[in-house]
């Protein structure tokens, strides 16, 4: 499912213009960016759980020239599925 599918299966199930449902979607996505940017956590439940993995520095091997290099500390968005999710997914 793409971006433009969502919004029209947002735009047919809230029964509004797809200009509409285009902006509740891009402000969801905005609103969560804009929270693990700063560090928080966002939970949605019965979905599931965005938050920001820490990754340390570590050495790394470049696969084609195995030589070794050095990888920077950075950060990464990660989810975590709720139950209800699960659940459906598995039905």
């Amino acid at each position: 499912m793409t971006k433009s599918d969502l919004v029209d299966v947002v735009a047919g199930k809230g029964k509004i213009s797809k200009a509409t449902a285009t902006e509740a979607v891009d402000a969801l996505i905005d609103a969560i960016a804009g929270a693990l940017k700063k560090g928080d956590k966002v939970t949605l439940v019965g979905f599931g759980t965005f938050d920001v993995a820490k990754r340390a520095a570590r050495e790394g091997v470049n696969p084609q020239t195995r030589q070794k290099i050095k990888i920077k500390a950075s950060k990464a968005p990660r989810f975590k599925a709720g139950k209800a999710l699960k659940d459906a997914v598995n039905k």
